[in-house]
């Protein structure tokens, strides 16, 4: 256990060298890369956004719709079923 205790005395008394990753010649490089990048992105149109987002609405509710409707059946066919289950049985 003495070892290992001097090893990590030895470790923590050694000289680090930190150096800066931050240089303000790659943060400018790097500032100049994101806007050519976002230069070539196709932006929708705003009358593309609205038409997309139309379609998006209905279709949300469209399905909303159809798992209502599905649900209101399910829950017909049970309670038709629990009915027929209760005069049988008594």
């Amino acid at each position: 256990m003495s070892l290992e205790a001097k090893s990590v005395e030895i470790k923590k008394n050694q000289p680090v060298s930190v150096e800066s990753s931050f240089s303000s010649q790659k943060i400018k490089s790097f500032i100049t890369d994101i806007k050519s990048e976002l230069s070539k992105i196709h932006w929708t149109s705003r009358a593309e956004l609205i038409a997309y987002t139309k379609i998006v609405i209905i279709a949300t509710f469209a399905f909303g719709m159809a798992i209502y409707l599905v649900d209101i059946v399910i829950q017909t066919i049970l309670n038709s079923l629990s009915f027929i289950i209760q005069a049988i049985v008594g």
